[in-house]
């Protein structure tokens, strides 16, 4: 039987590795085997770390709407607003809502008193 040899693919393979590693300094931009380790040790952060990324961001979104609607009356917190929310049956997320607060505070403001209003309206009358 005649020998087959496998040319370019084992070439091509390591180029593509290689430009993955490029940016990568000393050893990691240079050894096959070095930025192989690298790529896997590099793609399991991205992967791991796009969880906490998430969190991060609503840990933001929450901040940004709490400081907004404790500037704006002292007895109001961001608990309480979201949990008016859910009374009221309203689907404004959280993202949403911090980018009101950053862009349009009076808008922000314009939402919570309707809320607070409605809310005491009912508790008022009995009817929650």
């Amino acid at each position: 039987m005649t020998r087959s040899k496998r040319g370019y693919i084992a070439r091509r393979r390591r180029t593509k590795n290689r430009l993955f590693g490029s940016s990568s300094g000393g050893a990691r931009s240079r050894l096959t085997r070095t930025i192989n380790q690298q790529k896997t040790r590099a793609l399991v952060s991205a992967d791991r770390d796009r969880d906490g990324q998430k969190r991060n961001f609503r840990r933001l979104w929450i901040t940004r709407i709490n400081a907004v609607i404790r500037e704006g009356r002292v007895s109001y917190s961001y608990s309480r607003l979201i949990h008016d929310l859910y009374k009221r049956q309203l689907l404004l997320n959280r993202k949403i809502l911090a980018q009101i607060a950053i862009s349009n505070r009076n808008c922000l403001y314009m939402i919570s008193n309707e809320i607070i209003k409605e809310v005491d309206c009912k508790e008022s009358a009995g009817i929650i």
